[in-house]
């Protein structure tokens, strides 16, 4: 973790960035975020670009020196691009709707799932016939969108004999063989 946190992070046009004593709170077009500082790092700004330090070598302080680093440079890049999740909803039957931010899955129980979610993340469903249904997130928040994706598939997670289930777009699962005759 400490060869992640000596990296700068540069900060793109139209990113505003704050460092108060003990938290950093980012600006954009998309949004804003305020994440606080650990203790045992100090945040600097020169030239558009965060640099890190970290006070001591202690295995403590080099974690959370990455940590910190990798959590402010995903803040500025979702505040300015945004992040982006795809589930995909394999298996007979498995459909998914939205009215708004209501999100409503059949996924083979004997009632459907609907579920409310949060206003900073953008939802859309794709049924194109033939094809499996395709549920889009989109935020600025990528700890949120993240934690949202993971909860919509912990409704229904892929199986390792027909690969049924709700899975991440581009996951590769592991497949088992089955009975053998």
């Amino acid at each position: 973790m400490s060869r992640i946190g000596k990296n700068p992070v540069n900060i793109p046009q139209g990113v505003d960035v704050n460092i108060n004593e003990n938290s950093i709170t980012v600006k954009g077009k998309l949004g804003e975020l305020t994440q606080t500082i650990s203790e045992g790092i100090t945040v600097k700004i020169e030239n558009a670009t965060i640099f890190l330090d970290r006070e001591t070598e202690s295995k403590n302080h080099k974690a959370q020196h990455g940590l910190m680093r990798a959590l402010f440079a995903n803040m500025i890049e979702g505040v300015s691009k945004g992040w982006t999740k795809e589930l995909e909803l394999v298996g007979v039957g498995y459909r998914a709707s939205n009215q708004g931010q209501k999100l409503d899955l059949a996924l083979g129980y004997s009632h459907n799932i609907v579920l409310e979610l949060a206003p900073e993340v953008k939802l859309e469903t794709i049924s194109e016939k033939g094809k499996n249904p395709i549920v889009k997130l989109f935020s600025y928040d990528k700890q949120l969108v993240g934690q949202v994706a993971a909860k919509i598939r912990g409704f229904r997670s892929p199986e390792p004999y027909k690969g049924k289930g709700v899975k991440f777009v581009g996951e590769v699962l592991r497949r088992k063989a089955g009975k053998s005759a």
